[in-house]
């Protein structure tokens, strides 16, 4: 009986330094994948390889050996000893490991909830197994459904909407006060880790034109060069705010970068278009007064953070309907998987029936020449269609017993009733 293993670590069972011993070679993957395909106990295998998670998939008829291999496996690979990691690994079978592989590629085992980038990776894995022809029926099949039950989390819920990133969060609510990024101007103030992120996911979405303000000018050009924008010094923010449309500020700055009066003079000018300050930067960039005027929009750390606060609930919400989302598609891959119980012998009977028809045929035609082709093809319709009538109603009795306590009567009847067994009698 085939059985499907999975065993491996993620960001709860093993600190980075010991995950990153599995994943910090590109090639550790193509390794995994050609160890797994001489492995005698492994019919089927996949290697998953992230910053966050190490996981080896296989399809098993002796789990206790398939995992001692994988264990094994991981061992070389990582250069550690199966001591120092074998207690923060995680071990999944059957119809768990199909749930758990389910609810990675929905990411809802992911460190961020709902974040979409775990897909890709769990089908570049899956892609390189295919390529190393280490993938089977059985992987193939549990893929394609992790891909759909993905897809329906994704269409089904609300897990991906509510940013949880300080980045995101930013983003998120730009696209909230200008609909259409597209053409919209950003003006980056500093250099802070954060307020890039929140550059790069704005130009993802569409923003086109980026310039970069830092004290230390060879630094603004260099920041500017990764955004494919332009450089301007520390003393040209002034005029920055009368064509941006967007202020991303994050500096060490003890006092305020822009002023009150700075943005309230550029007003006019502006003629009432909206501006956008997202302020990331302790102690803050821009004076909170700025937020008083009209059509200027600030928010601070501490207000991104509150919108991410009310985003986790909502994500945790949308994850308990994810969940069952999850447990049906385990129903009917489960379901599937029992129907492959039954297909030996629903092959067994095709083939006798088959055999049977060609040899009555050899038979009964002793003087074919005499038939024309056009005849010869109408008695091969007519007596192949004789044969599948008569086995079709016994096959569709056994795919419905597939799953019922009931099958292996079935199929023994059934074996013994067309006598497929005769020859290990």
């Amino acid at each position: 009986m085939i059985r499907i293993v999975n065993i491996g670590m993620n960001h709860e069972t093993a600190p980075v330094e010991l995950r990153e011993c599995l994943a910090k070679e590109p090639e550790n993957t193509s390794l995994a994948l050609a160890s797994m395909r001489e492995l005698q106990s492994i019919k089927e295998g996949m290697f998953i390889s992230t910053c966050n998670r190490v996981e080896a998939l296989c399809t098993t008829e002796n789990p206790n050996d398939a995992r001692q291999s994988i264990v094994a496996l991981m061992s070389r690979i990582g250069g550690i000893s199966e001591h120092n990691f074998s207690s923060n690994l995680y071990n999944f079978e059957d119809m768990e490991a199909v749930k758990h592989i389910f609810r990675v590629a929905s990411s809802l085992d992911s460190m961020a909830v709902g974040e979409p980038q775990i897909l890709g990776q769990i089908k570049d894995a899956y892609f390189q197994a295919t390529r190393e022809k280490t993938s089977g029926v059985i992987l193939n099949r549990l893929m394609h459904r992790a891909f759909h039950v993905a897809k329906r989390v994704r269409t089904e819920t609300g897990i991906s909407d509510a940013a949880i990133s300080i980045s995101y969060a930013a983003v998120e609510l730009a696209k909230k006060i200008f609909h259409d990024l597209r053409e919209k101007k950003v003006l980056l103030i500093g250099a802070g880790e954060m307020a890039e992120l929140a550059a790069r996911h704005l130009l993802s979405n569409g923003v086109e034109s980026m310039t970069v303000a830092n004290r230390t000018f060879n630094r603004a050009v260099q920041i500017a060069e990764s955004f494919h924008g332009n450089a301007v010094s520390f003393e040209e923010i002034g005029s920055q705010l009368l064509e941006v449309d967007i202020v991303i500020t994050s500096t060490a700055s003890p006092d305020y970068v822009i002023n009150y009066d700075q943005v309230k003079g550029s007003l006019r000018k502006r003629r009432n278009r909206p501006l956008f300050f997202i302020d990331i930067a302790v102690p803050r960039d821009v004076e909170p007064r700025v937020n008083d005027l009209g059509n200027i929009y600030l928010y601070d750390i501490d207000d991104l953070k509150g919108v991410i606060k009310v985003n986790v609930a909502r994500r945790e919400q949308e994850a308990v309907k994810a969940e069952r989302i999850v447990q049906e598609e385990v129903i009917k891959f489960e379901r599937w998987l029992k129907t492959l119980e039954v297909v030996p012998t629903i092959i067994s009977i095709k083939e006798k029936a088959e055999a049977i028809r060609q040899a009555e045929l050899r038979k009964s035609l002793g003087n074919a020449e005499k038939l024309t082709t056009a005849q010869m093809e109408m008695v091969e319709k007519l007596t192949r269609s004789i044969t599948e009538k008569i086995i079709n109603d016994p096959i569709l009795v056994l795919k419905r017993k597939a799953d019922r306590p009931s099958k292996d009567s079935y199929l023994d009847i059934t074996r013994k009733l067309f006598d497929l067994d005769k020859d290990n009698d």
